[in-house]
């Protein structure tokens, strides 16, 4: 081939052939080679992560419970005493919420290190707290706040309750369930 047409072809030819070859040789698979050990045989790979630490991040004992198996969809929307959407679940809580055309209302349960964190804030904040005997092994009724927390078995739950009433009103609603999720834990 000759004339301005021909040279063109050959100068895109010859660079697809040179990527050409380099992609067919990048793509090998072979193993890399292994040190032989003293009998000659390949010697066996170590895995880079060894069995112990594994096991060593495992908590220890039993796992914490999820949030929405200990309160169901139905005792939700009898403590709201409103209909309620599906819940929600979140790493360590569960919420379920009233729809958006209805009355303001929210349930919302957590489990774990933040429950007990919720319990330790309305202490700071001053809040008065009920000591609620019989149930696990610490509850606490949050007079003020429409909050209950209960810990058994070193696991702590905090149930809050957001209705726009008299906090009064929801009292025995939220002692009555926490005593529930108590025997669920």
């Amino acid at each position: 081939m000759t004339g301005p047409a021909g040279v063109g072809r050959w100068l895109l030819v010859a660079p697809a052939t040179v990527l050409l070859l380099t992609v067919t040789g990048c793509g090998r698979s072979e193993e890399p080679s292994r040190p032989a050990s003293a009998d000659g045989q390949p010697s066996a790979t170590t895995s880079a992560a060894p069995a112990e630490d594994a096991a060593s991040s495992a908590p220890a004992g039993k796992p914490e419970p999820e949030a929405c198996d200990l309160v169901t969809d139905q005792e939700a929307a009898a403590l709201a005493r409103l209909k309620l959407d599906p819940h929600r679940a979140g790493q360590q809580s569960c919420t379920w919420t009233a729809p958006v055309t209805g009355p303001t209302g929210q349930v919302e349960v957590y489990v774990g290190d933040g429950a007990k964190k919720m319990l330790d804030i309305e202490r700071q904040l001053g809040h008065e707290l009920e000591t609620l005997s019989g149930i696990g092994d610490e509850a606490y009724l949050d007079t003020q706040a429409n909050e209950v927390f209960v810990q058994k078995a070193d696991t702590w739950v905090a149930i809050r309750l957001v209705l726009l009433n008299d906090p009064k009103e929801n009292h025995k609603p939220l002692k009555d369930l926490i005593q529930v999720v108590a025997g669920r834990l």
